[in-house]
This record gives structure tokens, C-alpha cells and sequence, in this order.
């Protein structure tokens, strides 16, 4: 491990990684790394993955530097190899058996480089009849029952979150703890390894709690019924009066207690108890949050342990004044955006540079990694490298 040139942070400092470019959970986990001090080279091909955001906004690439190769010409994949015999860790996103196809596969890199962790990140797993099929978040979260049992409606169809429960905490977070364990296995007996981070089994592996409470007769197999997924008039969401939302979440007893006496609704407070009372509990509670607006209601709950809060937007969020106060989102070059977490007090990360353009650090990487392959292609991109 060496420290390049430019000025790094973090408990990272010194490790190198090389991110075949991708899309989705694999850039994100290169990202957390990048944030934790690691330097990350993503190798992008000429031309673009095809699909994705404006490079200069694409903040799952800050902290990076990005370099050319086009893996489909003679002397891509060499170049690449030279990378990977500098580096600690390869991070790749490719249906199984491409990588190895291009000739970058685990084989290849761990024989040029006894010591790298390789970490692969797919939907369905290097192995099982899915494997080599495509799939995205919402169809991984679908077949582990994790999105069947998100949504406030028993009669209704699921909620989607977003890409967040699939891609990036089944999928991202699952590959950078796997790949940091490997490389602790790595620095201590100098014994290279594959991880394999398959989105259905982090999803699955997420609702391990819920599985134990569904076998302990704690949970029903249904949604919009249970403790924690909006069937608890005590936990979930309401509306006030000019349309927002205020979110409770007043589980343990004196919480509740101070939730229901500041809300107003102390006389049907005992129906809590009773879950033949709970819809009764559910519409009182919903009819007095319709009485006053968000910034009221946010009056009345700010700084209590009645456990409720602003529903907050996307926009409105670094605003709030906790999240400001703890720095929880910065500014850098013109985007505001979630800082480093978690925050360590004797190696604290950062945010150090902006999205990495496509080719711009090319020259920087191949001076500072010693790999003198590396040039910028003169040639404009082939049909045939953009549908790599």
C-alpha cells in the first residue's frame, strides 16, 4: 500500500482500489471506500456505460479519479492487470463470467496479484439459475419477500423504497464489509480472495430480524398489520393540515405517553392497548394531526421524547437545524450532498474532490501508479465498446 501524491484522509489512507466501471450499487460501494481515504481509480471506457447521470453531477463518483481503458481493444486488458498488480482491491459489477471473458476476471488478477480482494457485486450471485440473468433492485427485493412485506396497505400493493433497500444496503454496504474483512485477511496472511455481494442475499440477510419474529408468532407474513410497517397506529405517518406529513414512531410506553398528551388525545390514549381499538386509535390520532400544519405540529414535538418529526424532502433536509448543526450534509463545487459517515475521531474522512470525469486523471494515475500503459485513447468510441 502506498500513499499517492495527493492529499488523502481517512482510516483508507494508503489502500488502492480499481473500479471497473459500472452502474448503480458497485460505483456506491467504491464511493463509501473512496470517503473513507482509499484511492479509487474507476477505469471507464471510452463512450460511457450507456446509462447513467451527467458525470459532473454524479456524486457516487466524488472522491475518485478516473481513467480510460477500453477492456475490448488488444491492450485493455494488460493495462488493466497493471493496475490491479498496484492495487489492494478490484470492485466489478458485470453479470457472471464477463469479467473473465474480457480477461480481468478473478483468475487472471489474483494470479498477477496473490494479495487483491476482488469483489464482485451482482443482483442474483455468481451461481444459481438467475445468475445470468438481468435484474434490477425491485425484482432481488421481490423474490426475498423484503419487498412483500414493505407498505402501510394489507390490501395494497407494495411500497417501492426507492433503490435503497436492494442496491445499496443489500447490495453496497454487504460488499464493503465483505471486501474490508478480506482485506484484513489479506494484510495479515497475504492471502488474496473473491467476494462475491449478491443484492438478494443482503437483502435477505436484512430482514434477519423479522424472520426470527415471524418464527416466534411476533410478526405476521402480511404487511400493513405488523409492529413496524405501518399497521401500529403508533408508528407510521400523518398528514396536517397543508399537506405534509409528520412521522411517529412512539413504540415504548413513555414515549407514547408523551406523545398522546401533547397530541391532544390522552382520553382514547388506553386503546393502545387493545387491538380492537386500533383503528379507533389510528383515526383519532390521524384526525387531530389534520387540525394544525407540519410547522405547527413540528412546534409543538421539537425537542420532547414523544419520538415524532417533520416528514422532510429532499430539498429541505440540510436545512433542518440538527442535521446542519452535526454537519450531516456539505457543499462542495456547487452540490450539496451527504457528507462521509460514520465519522471517526482519529481519522476523520471527506469529501476531497467532486465527480470524476470520465478520463480526466489518466495522465495523474499512470504517473503516480507506474503504469506507463496508460494513455488517454485518441480514437473516438466504437459502437461495439459502448455496448461492452
Amino acid at each position: 500500500m502506498s500513499t499517492p501524491a495527493r492529499s488523502r484522509t481517512g482510516p483508507l489512507s494508503g489502500v488502492r482500489v480499481v473500479e471497473l466501471a459500472g452502474i448503480g450499487p458497485g460505483p456506491f460501494a467504491a464511493m463509501l471506500l473512496a470517503d473513507l481515504g482509499a484511492d479509487v481509480v474507476r477505469v471507464d471506457r471510452p463512450g460511457g456505460p450507456g446509462l447513467g447521470i451527467d458525470p459532473a453531477h454524479d456524486l457516487t463518483n466524488r472522491n475518485k479519479r478516473s481513467v480510460l481503458v477500453d477492456l475490448k481493444a488488444e491492450d485493455g486488458p494488460a493495462t488493466v492487470l497493471d493496475l490491479v498488480e498496484r492495487a489492494d482491491v478490484l470492485i466489478e459489477g458485470y453479470r457472471p463470467g464477463v469479467a473473465e471473458r474480457l480477461g480481468v476476471g478473478p483468475d487472471a488478477c489474483l494470479a498477477r496479484n496473490p494479495r487483491l480482494v476482488y469483489g464482485r457485486m451482482t443482483g442474483w450471485g455468481q451461481d444459481g439459475p438467475l445468475a445470468p440473468t438481468a435484474g434490477h433492485d425491485i425484482g432481488y427485493l421481490a423474490l426475498t419477500g423484503t419487498l412483500g412485506m414493505i407498505g402501510p396497505d394489507p390490501d395494497g400493493p407494495p411500497s417501492i423504497p426507492a433503490n435503497l433497500v436492494g442496491d445499496y444496503a443489500g447490495g453496497s454496504l454487504y460488499l464493503v464489509v465483505g471486501v474490508l474483512a478480506a482485506l484484513r485477511h489479506a494484510t495479515e496472511h497475504g492471502e488474496g480472495q473473491v467476494v462475491d455481494a449478491a443484492i438478494v442475499d443482503g437483502a435477505a440477510h436484512l430482514a434477519t430480524m423479522i424472520h426470527g419474529m415471524l418464527a416466534a408468532g411476533g410478526w405476521q407474513d402480511r404487511r400493513g398489520v405488523n409492529l413496524l410497517d405501518g399497521g401500529c397506529p403508533f408508528y407510521g405517518t400523518y398528514e396536517t393540515s397543508d399537506g405534509g406529513y409528520m412521522a411517529v414512531g412512539a413504540l415504548e410506553q413513555r414515549f407514547y405517553e408523551e406523545f398522546t398528551r401533547l397530541l391532544g388525545i390522552e382520553e382514547v390514549a388506553p386503546a393502545r392497548r387493545d387491538l380492537a381499538r386500533w383503528d379507533e386509535l389510528r383515526a383519532a390520532v390521524a384526525a387531530r394531526f389534520r387540525t394544525r400544519t407540519r410547522e405547527e405540529w413540528t412546534a409543538v414535538f421539537e425537542g420532547t421524547d414523544a419520538c415524532v418529526a417533520p416528514v422532510l424532502s429532499l430539498r429541505e433536509a440540510p436545512a433542518h437545524p440538527h442535521l446542519a448543526a452535526r454537519g450531516t450534509f456539505v457543499e462542495h463545487g456547487g452540490l450539496v450532498q451527504p457528507a462521509p459517515a460514520p465519522r471517526f475521531s482519529a481519522t476523520p474522512g471527506a469529501v476531497r474532490t467532486g465527480p470524476a470525469r470520465p478520463g480526466a486523471d489518466t495522465a495523474e494515475v499512470a504517473r503516480e501508479w507506474a503504469v506507463p500503459a496508460l494513455h488517454t485513447p485518441d480514437a473516438p468510441p466504437t459502437q461495439e465498446s459502448k455496448n461492452a
